[in-house]
Formats: structure tokens, C-alpha cells, sequence
């Protein structure tokens, strides 16, 4: 109707009335231009070709993902479990080809085929076994990121160099996730509006029993709705682990949510029904574009993820009221309609101001300062020790006159690929990164390197690319501490316990070689468990929990950091500081706190404060043309009761 409408149209009026109706009828696409007029005015960093190919390859994943959720949400269905799903194709890939010799190409096909079963699991569980959607692939979501920690020991692998291209760019400009994007995308758009199997999923979403009245074969055909939407996980999940150098066994942990945000931002209904690939395409770049730009206005991740809900609740609301006025009935006469059509347009209005200003009041540096500008990526701010690290930054860069950028990659490292991808290219001097994982930051330092941007790691180091400096304390030395602290307090003898960081940080590996060193000195000492806790204090408290159900007389713990330490304090109860004896790790308030209060025999006590501060001073050096030191330690000491009052931190 809208193409024979522009056909009988002519003039400047006619391409006018065009425009209007085509984002009357896209509320989506109205809500994306709205964001790029807003963020382009308040960043000049913003639209350029380098961001906006940043933005389509931060778009692709959550993009392929959405493109099979389209399917399902179409079919009133829901699909929880892609994001793990996602993960466990990867790793399937990446195991068989490095690990064991498998051919790459059978390696690619066991993937996608990985992709394919969960897929057919969901559906038989949902067609067949009568579980409603959302408890299906809830489980699968579990079953999916459990295997992939079995299979990977809980480690980054290695992926493929021949695979490894998917992450790379064609001609030296188009990024390949961006091209698979595409062609993901009209595969989609051809199975939505030109198959059997499409038509079926848009009848059986309309009202599934008058589908099956119809002669459609309902249960096969969610066997093959929910099959298309593992076959599209796994591709996200090649692509994403391409990006990474490696497969993450906990990679695209919550892109489930983003992928069923980006199908309902779209125009998608979640009662089935309605929904376009087109649509779906337009979601993903909304919220790829609220994060890239607010990244670039140095907006504080703590409220990043409040302008993302709300912008996310705005579009959606813009597109209700768009439906609304499409479906005014002609008996109401125009000016019903045309109050309607004026609603959007005011709604659209709101949108533009509150975006501009709340994003303009949130905004913490001007980008017409002469002040050198840094990024500085943290792993999370859901942690003491890191956020003292960002504090430490922010006072140096104060001091030093340093227009510093901070983000928060939330523990996913292909988030913090991006982050690190907004910082190249933008107008940033220098970098400073603290790895969610050493081996995903790779490429993103690369890239960096090749843009000529000094880069300067934190607290953890980043392999197999050139950092300028690696700003971090001796954690071999500090775990050795640790050891033989634990070894003194317990007479070199009894059952102790190793709980463990994060798989994959240069962190978590090299406090665990300085336990094993320092035990040596202690063959008494029976580790009687290892097991990671992800520098998590709740986790800390699950692990300690469940260990003490197998060795309730353990009489030590190490724990890689003051988180995990004291959630295992708290599985202790009463225990703590007397028949069991506790060390943590980092120097964090808490845990001094706990130092103090006796519960926490002692800590090897960082400090991030000065981590973040020399970080912050070698980045400007470097960024300067100055000498910098390729290693920097930062001296850690042991705390305990005795001399805790006197430590500065």
C-alpha cells in the first residue's frame, strides 16, 4: 500500500508524505535516526566512517542472534538459551580443531550442527514434551553454558587462525561481522516472507490452533523454528569467538536479553504475529548505537545502563502509539488519526530532548578541551579493587590536567572489544585497558598499535600483542606470600582449600603459580580443593558453601582475592579466624575491615589506588613520546591484625 501511495505521489510534497509515512510506519527506525541526529550533535568523534563500521560490527552478533529470535517470537515462542548456546558452538569449534587436530571445515560444520541440536532440544521439549517455552530453553541456557565450561576446563581456547578471519576486515575497510551481519540478515528476511516454514511461523503466532486446523503440521514446525534459531546462535557465536582470538566459555552471558530487546524494539510483538528481519536489523543497531555513543561522551557506566532501559522503553512506546494510529478505523474520520500521527510526532519530539539533555547532563568531559584525552577500559566496577583503580585514575588524570574516559566492560570481554574499538577511533591519545580476559584483548591492542595510540595494561597483562607498559603488582610473588603465610599460621600442616579467579586473566593465573611455589616449602599442607569463584564475593560464598558439604574439616583457605575471601567467610559463620584460618588477597577496605575484626587472618595487600595512578602517569608519558618501562610492579605486602592500623593502602 505505502509503495503504491509514493507511486501516485509526485512532487516535493509526495516525497515529503513518503518520509512521513514510511517512519509512521517504522517507529524503530524513527527512534535510530532520532539517536544519530542526537549523538552526532553531541560528539563529533560519532559520525565518522571508522565509528560507524565500529557500530555494524558491534551491531552483528547481538544482530545474527536476534535474527533467529525473530523466528520464534513470530511463532509467540521465546528463546532464552541462544546467548549459552552461542558460547557452546564456539567452544565445540575451537575445541575439535586446536585441541584435537579435527579439520577446520568438519570443525565449522560440528558447530553450526552443536547450534542445530539445542535448537531441535528446545523444540522437541516445547512441541512434544508440552514444556512452555521459557522453562525449555531455561534449562537449555543452563545445560548449554555448563557443557562449555566442561569442554574448556573452565578456559579460553585458542580459536582457529583460518576461522580467526571472520573477525577481520575485506579490502581493508569492511569489517567481516558486518558483512555477515548482512547476508544472515537476508537469509532471515527470505525465510520470513518467501517460504512455507515463514508463512507457518507468522500463522501459528497469529493463533496457533486455527494453524493447526488449517492443516499445518504445528509440532514439526516448531522442530524447525527453534532448529533455525540454534543454526543462528552458533553462526553469532563463530563470529563473536572470531573477534576474541578465542573461544570464552562464558562469552555472550545476557545477549539473550539484548536479542529479544532488539526483535521487541523492532516492531515485534511478543504475543506472535508480527515481526521483520528489517526490524530486527534496526534494534540491534539502537542499542548498539546507545552504547557506542554514550562510550564516546564518556557517560558514567553506571548510568549507561539507565539511559539504555529508558531509551529502550521509549522506542517501544513510540512504535505502540505508531500501531495505534495505524489502526484508527476510517469510521473515525481523519482528525482522530491525525491527533494520533501528531502524538507520535510529539512523542518523537520528547524522545530528542530528553535524550539530548539527560545524555548532555550525564556527559563528564567537553570534547572541545585541549586536555589529552585517554580511555580507560576496566574489566568491572562491580568490584572494590577496581573501582579503586578507577579512583586512582581519575585523581591522576585530575592532577595532570588528563580528560580521562572510563568504562566498565561488565566481566564480558567481547564488550570490552568494543569499548576498546570506540576508543581507537575516536580521538583518544593513549589507552589503558585491564583485560577481562589476556587473550580477547589481543585484537583490540592490535588494532590500537596500528592506529599508532599508546596502550597501557593494568593489573593484568594482555597476550600475544605489544602493550607500552604493563602497569600490575607481583601476583606470583603475592601468591607465594599467601602460601606461606597460610603454611606459618597452620604449623606446615592440615587441609586447605584454593579458591580461584577469573579462567584466562594473567590475575588469576600467576596468584595460582605463586600458591603452588609457596606450598611446596609446606608438604604438611593438603590442598584438599581448587575451585574458581571469579573474584566474586557471592560466588565465594556459593563455592565455599558447597566445599564445606565435602570437607567440613578444612582448617585453611586462600582465596585469589578479598572478595571470594570474605564470601567464604560468610560459608564459614563462626569458624572464620578461629578453627579456620582465611587469606585473601588485594588489600581491598573490606577486606582490611575483615583483617581488623579477626575474622581475615591477613590479605597480600595491593594497591590500586597507586595502580590507577601510574597507569594514568605511563599512559601520558608514552602518549608524549616519553621512555616507559616495559613492566611496572607495584609492591604488595601481607596484613594482619598486627600491622593493619599502620597500612596506608
Amino acid at each position: 500500500m505505502a509503495t503504491d501511495t509514493l507511486k501516485s505521489t509526485t512532487g516535493a510534497g509526495g516525497a515529503t508524505g513518503g518520509l512521513r509515512r514510511l517512519l509512521l510506519d517504522n517507529g524503530a527506525l524513527t527512534a535510530l535516526i532520532v539517536l544519530v541526529i542526537a549523538l552526532s550533535a553531541l560528539s563529533g568523534d560519532f559520525l565518522t566512517t571508522d565509528n560507524l563500521l565500529n557500530v555494524g560490527v558491534q551491531a552483528a552478533v547481538t544482530a545474527v542472534l536476534a535474527f533467529g529470535v525473530t523466528f520464534v517470537i513470530v511463532s509467540a515462542g521465546i528463546d532464552l538459551s541462544v546467548g549459552s548456546v552461542a558460547a557452546l558452538s564456539a567452544t565445540v569449534l575451537a575445541w575439535s580443531a586446536t585441541s584435537h587436530g579435527v579439520p577446520v571445515v568438519l570443525a565449522v560444520v560440528l558447530s553450526v550442527a552443536t547450534g542445530i541440536v539445542a535448537g531441535l532440544v528446545n523444540g522437541f521439549l516445547i512441541a512434544y514434551g508440552k514444556l512452555p517455552p521459557f522453562i525449555a530453553t531455561l534449562a537449555m541456557l543452563s545445560v548449554a553454558r555448563g557443557l562449555s565450561l566442561v569442554i574448556s576446563e573452565g578456559s579460553p581456547i585458542p580459536f582457529p587462525g583460518s576461522v580467526s578471519h571472520l573477525g577481520d576486515t575485506l579490502g581493508g575497510w569492511l569489517p567481516v561481522p558486518v558483512l555477515v551481519m548482512v547476508v544472515m540478515g537476508l537469509l532471515a528476511a527470505f525465510v520470513l516472507g518467501r517460504t512455507y516454514i515463514g508463512r507457518s511461523m507468522y500463522a501459528i503466532g497469529g493463533n496457533e490452533e486455527a494453524a493447526r486446523l488449517s492443516g499445518l503440521r504445528v509440532k514439526k514446525q516448531k522442530l524447525a523454528i527453534y532448529a533455525f534459531s540454534g543454526l543462528f546462535a552458533a553462526v553469532a557465536g563463530i563470529v563473536l569467538a572470531a573477534r576474541l582470538s578465542s573461544a570464552q566459555p562464558q562469552a555472550a552471558d545476557g545477549y539473550e536479553l539484548d536479542a529479544i530487546a532488539a526483535v521487541v524494539i523492532g516492531g515485534a510483538s511478543l504475543a506472535g504475529g508480527t515481526g521483520k528481519a528489517s526490524g530486527t536489523l534496526i534494534g540491534a543497531l539502537i542499542l548498539a548505537v546507545l552504547r557506542n555513543g554514550l562510550n564516546l561522551l564518556n557517560v558514567s557506566a553506571f548510568w549507561q545502563q539507565v539511559v539504555i532501559g529508558v531509551v529502550i522503553a521509549l522506542a517501544v512506546l513510540l512504535d505502540t502509539l505508531r500501531r495505534k494510529a495505524g489502526a484508527t478505523p476510517l469510521a473515525a474520520g481523519t482528525g482522530g488519526n491525525r491527533t494520533k500521527q501528531a502524538g507520535t510526532y510529539a512523542l518523537a519530539a520528547v524522545v530528542t530532548v530528553a535524550l539530548v539533555g539527560a545524555t548532555s547532563f550525564l556527559h563528564n568531559g567537553g570534547s572541545a578541551s585541549a586536555a589529552p584525552k585517554m580511555g580507560l577500559s576496566l574489566s568491572t566496577l562491580n568490584n572494590p579493587f577496581f573501582v579503586q583503580i578507577r579512583s586512582g585514575a581519575q585523581a591522576e588524570a585530575k592532577k595532570l590536567g588528563v580528560d580521562l574516559t572510563v568504562t566498565d566492560a561488565q566481566n564480558d570481554a567481547s564488550q570490552q572489544a568494543n569499548q576498546l574499538q570506540n576508543f581507537t577511533s575516536s580521538s583518544l591519545g593513549a589507552i589503558i585497558v585491564n583485560p577481562v580476559d589476556s587473550d580477547a584483548a589481543s585484537n583490540s591492542v592490535k588494532a590500537a598499535d596500528k592506529a599508532k595510540i599508546p596502550v597501557i595494561a593494568v593489573d593484568r597483562g594482555v597476550n600475544k600483542a605489544k602493550v607500552d607498559a604493563l602497569v600490575a603488582s607481583d601476583n606470583v610473588k603475592g601468591g607465594e606470600l599467601a602460601a606461606r603465610t597460610i603454611g606459618e599460621k597452620l604449623g606446615g600442616k592440615g587441609k586447605i582449600v584454593i579458591l580461584q579467579g577469573q579462567a584466562g586473566t594473567s590475575a588469576a593465573r600467576e596468584r595460582a603459580a605463586g600458591f603452588a611455589a609457596g606450598l611446596k616449602a609446606y608438604p604438611g599442607i593438603q590442598v584438599v580443593a581448587q575451585q574458581p569463584a571469579d573474584f566474586d564475593r557471592t560466588k565465594g560464598l556459593d563455592v565455599m558453601s558447597n566445599l564445606l558439604q565435602a570437607h567440613p574439616d578444612v582448617q585453611g583457605v586462600i582465596a585469589a582475592n578479598d572478595e571470594m575471601a570474605l564470601g567464604a567467610i560468610k560459608a564459614l559463620g563462626s569458624k572464620a579466624g578461629k578453627s579456620v584460618q582465611v587469606v585473601g588477597f588485594d588489600g581491598t577496605p573490606d577486606g582490611l575491615k575483615a583483617v581488623e575484626g579477626g575474622t581475615l587472618y591477613a590479605s597480600v595487600a595491593q594497591q590500586p589506588s597507586q595502580l590507577g595512578r601510574i597507569a594514568v602517569d605511563n599512559a601520558l608519558r608514552a602518549l608524549q613520546g616519553k621512555k616507559v618501562e616495559e613492566t611496572v610492579k607495584v609492591p604488595v605486602k601481607v596484613v594482619t591484625k598486627q600491622n593493619v592500623a599502620g597500612f596506608s593502602g
